[in-house]
């Protein structure tokens, strides 16, 4: 593509370089952002570096945050006791907006997945077991999305804190096999937390 501008071109090849968005989409966004006053390209620029450089990750839960501790995990009326374990703060955010969890999370930041060269030592999983080990929890549910890495990761944990005797659950099997949680709607999200059934059983059925 024959660009008049080195600028243009260098925009749009950092633009290019998000998730879903090729050269020729990247292009129109950029000529986009051009045309718009200077003032909300600059507080959009703005916003982006606060994004990287003013976000921190909660030292409880690795859920986003502005400060050390995130809202959720400071929220009094949240029982600390149960955790539901999830893959990144999207789900976070997906089983939020059901308003039907009253517990706290652990985001692991990704699912095992020797093929994508993620292994346990990649995820916040040792943090985990160490709140086990403490005695901190009295029930884990896990969240993943039901896809074999997502099933993986939940057999993994599983066994990490199997011998410390306390509940483990799983979402009900309202979101389809393979479904990635933030895509549920929130009404079978909210079901599927409510009506979680023991951890033992899904690996009877498997």
């Amino acid at each position: 593509m024959n660009y008049a501008s080195k600028y243009l071109e260098n925009a749009v090849n950092e633009m290019s370089q998000l998730p879903g968005i090729g050269k020729r989409t990247a292009l129109r966004l950029v000529l986009h952002l051009l045309k718009q006053p200077e003032s909300q390209t600059t507080a959009l620029a703005r916003a982006l570096v606060d994004l990287k450089t003013e976000i921190r990750f909660c030292k409880q839960c690795h859920n986003i945050s502005d400060t050390d501790i995130c809202e959720i995990c400071n929220d009094t009326q949240r029982n600390k006791k149960i955790i539901c374990i999830v893959e990144d703060v999207r789900d976070v955010m997906a089983i939020e907006n059901t308003s039907q969890y009253k517990g706290v999370y652990h985001v692991l930041g990704g699912k095992i997945s020797p093929i994508d060269g993620v292994g346990p030592g990649d995820l916040s999983i040792t943090s985990l077991v160490k709140k086990v080990e403490e005695g901190a929890v009295d029930e884990l549910i896990f969240a993943l999305s039901s896809t074999m890495e997502g099933d993986t990761t939940n057999f993994y944990i599983y066994k990490q804190i199997e011998k410390y005797n306390i509940k483990t659950s799983t979402i009900a099997r309202g979101i389809g096999v393979g479904d990635e949680l933030e895509y549920a709607d929130e009404v079978t999200l909210g079901r599927s937390i409510l009506h979680r059934v023991p951890f033992e059983n899904s690996l009877k059925v498997n």
